[in-house]
């Protein structure tokens, strides 16, 4: 996987409005149904992960750890984050195939 190249796939779900930032925001996007896939950066605090990922388990919501720190992916999105979710079926399918 590229990792720039995804980084800047996921820049353009956040400029098309699909693309939610940060735990709780991320936790209340799943629970209302919304949410197509869960992203998380490497160096995500476990008390923070917990909790999105079992809500995230518990709607059947596909998870994946990114090969890229906080630090990374904040500079793509342009806002402090470390747990992503998107909202759009296409935009979660493609990022599933960029991550093989």
């Amino acid at each position: 996987m590229n990792n720039d190249r995804l980084l800047r796939f996921l820049g353009i779900c956040k400029r098309a409005g699909a693309l939610v930032s940060g735990a709780e925001t991320v936790e209340k996007t799943i629970r209302e149904g919304k949410a197509r896939l869960v992203l998380y950066a490497s160096d995500v605090s476990e008390n923070s992960l917990k909790r999105v990922l079992a809500t995230a388990q518990a709607q059947h919501i596909p998870a994946r750890r990114l090969s890229c720190d906080k630090d990374a992916l904040s500079f793509a999105l342009g806002r402090y984050c470390g747990i992503i979710c998107t909202t759009d079926t296409g935009f979660a399918k493609k990022i599933l195939e960029m991550m093989e």
